[in-house]
């Protein structure tokens, strides 16, 4: 195996890594936002748990989605 087959190996390994990094940072901050958001309003607005359990909802298809776009735009 030369220099440039392990190089080429490790950026595989790197840009992967990045990949997955980036799923696991979207799905997390999508579903933070939303549940801290519905929390905030359920308590304005004394709605709980409604506003709560729709915005989770939202997160988490706001986070599909953003992940589906990414997907797209990969070269991976």
């Amino acid at each position: 195996m030369s220099k440039n087959d392990k190089r080429s190996e490790s950026n595989g390994y790197i840009k992967a890594f990045a990949y997955l990094m980036h799923i696991s940072i979207t799905i997390i901050s999508c579903i933070a936002v939303a549940l801290f958001a519905g929390y905030q309003l359920d308590r304005l607005l004394g709605t709980a748990p409604w506003l709560l359990l729709l915005f989770i909802v939202l997160g988490i298809l706001a986070a599909f989605k953003s992940i589906i776009d990414f997907a797209k735009r990969s070269k991976f």
